[in-house]
C-alpha cells in the first residue's frame, strides 16, 4: 500500500508542476490571458507543498520523483498536445520508472 500511495502522490505532484508550467506557456506563447498566471502560481505552490509530504529524505524523493515526472510528461504530451509517444519514449519511461522504484523502494538499513 505504501508503494501505491507514493506513486499516486508523485503523479499528483507531477500534474501540479506541469500545469503550473503549462499555463504561463499558454500566456507567453499562445496569447493566453494574463489571468492564467494566478492558477499557475497556485499550482506551483501546490507542487512544492506536495513534495514535502513524502517521509523519505528530500534528495531521494526528488531523484525518484524525476522518473514519475518523465512518465506523466509523456502522458501529457499525448493527451494534451496530441503527440503519440514513440517506442523509444516508452522504453525511456520504463527505464526511469525502474530507476524510481529502485530509489524509493529498495530495502535500507537506516
Amino acid at each position: 500500500m505504501f508503494e501505491i500511495k507514493t506513486i499516486a502522490l508523485f503523479v499528483v505532484t507531477a500534474l501540479a508542476e506541469i500545469i503550473g508550467c503549462y499555463l504561463p506557456y499558454l500566456w507567453l506563447r499562445q496569447s493566453g490571458s494574463v489571468w492564467l498566471l494566478i492558477p499557475a502560481a497556485f499550482s506551483l505552490a501546490l507542487f512544492a507543498w506536495l513534495l514535502t509530504l513524502h517521509p523519505d529524505a528530500s534528495g531521494r524523493v526528488y531523484a525518484a520523483y524525476g522518473g514519475v515526472y518523465v512518465a506523466v510528461a509523456l502522458c501529457w504530451l499525448w493527451a494534451i498536445d496530441g503527440i503519440k509517444p514513440s517506442v523509444w519514449d516508452v522504453v525511456g519511461v520504463a527505464c526511469t520508472l525502474l530507476g524510481m522504484a529502485i530509489i524509493m523502494f529498495a530495502p535500507r538499513n537506516a
